[in-house]
């Protein structure tokens, strides 16, 4: 892991204050970016590839509204057949890298009937239905054994998400985010007891990357696209295309949103 910071801190002098993870789907966020230095994640050590649509695969160093950024663009998910330990080793850089706040976007599907295609739901609590924990094994001493996971999203921070997001005549919902392992939509009767157990949206990433994040201390800022209504909701089928496209039709109230955010924390 030192030899991919080691790696990225000799192709930059900026030194990062906020980590951003864009999900499918948004990562035109990335050329708001100011000075940007480009790092394709196959170049740097340890870090795996993502094979999936949406997700272009480099790290993106530069500002924004002052701040000092790393983004990636792009993420590796764990239905790739990638260990988990390979899924949250970019987080583990970006942290070794010295962030200490990180925004998790992603594209989810929703449960709640209220949400329609298009809406930005600040996650405020997670159900971690993979099964999948990344700090299985031995500890990692950056951090307690047993972190504590009351607050995995920031309430601090998402208070001052809901004020910005209001200042910028932004709409929003929140909600819980439910990890489930994929690649496969969920059935209708997955969706319904994810409603049951309290999820808000399902989706197929993010909630090992906040664990990290959260075990080094790193406070943490969830957003989740709803692009589609999850199977069962409406009597239509699910597919990736439509997750790309409502993510582009809303992108220009995301880039906002997220710009205003590195602003305002």
């Amino acid at each position: 892991m030192n030899q991919a910071i080691n790696f990225i801190q000799s192709k930059t002098t900026i030194k990062p204050e906020i980590g951003i993870i864009l999900g499918s789907g948004l990562g035109d966020f990335a050329e708001t970016i100011e000075n940007p230095t480009r790092i394709p994640y196959g170049d740097i050590p340890g870090f795996k590839e993502s094979t999936v649509q949406g997700h272009s695969g480099e790290l993106i160093i530069g500002t924004l509204k002052g701040k000092n950024i790393v983004a990636m663009k792009g993420r590796i998910h764990f239905y790739e057949g990638f260990d988990i330990q390979d899924v949250v080793y970019p987080v583990k850089i970006l942290c070794g890298l010295g962030i200490d706040k990180l925004i998790v976007t992603n594209a989810a599907g929703g449960v709640n009937r209220s949400f329609k295609p298009g809406t930005l739901m600040l996650i405020n609590d997670h159900i971690n239905f993979n099964g999948k924990n990344p700090l299985i094994g031995p500890n990692d001493p950056v951090g307690d054994r047993f972190p504590d996971m009351s607050y995995a999203y920031d309430r601090t921070l998402l208070d001052k998400v809901k004020n910005i997001a209001k200042d910028l005549n932004v709409a929003y919902e929140t909600g819980v985010y439910m990890y489930m392992t994929g690649p496969s939509y969920e059935t209708p009767a997955e969706v319904r007891m994810a409603g049951i157990l309290g999820a808000d949206a399902v989706g197929m990433s993010t909630v090992p990357e906040v664990i990290i994040a959260r075990h080094r201390g790193v406070k943490v800022i969830g957003i989740s696209c709803i692009t589609n209504m999850a199977a069962g909701i409406l009597d239509q089928p699910l597919d990736h295309e439509e997750v790309i496209r409502i993510s582009a039709e809303v992108s220009g109230e995301f880039k906002k949103l997220v710009t205003g955010i590195v602003e305002g924390i």
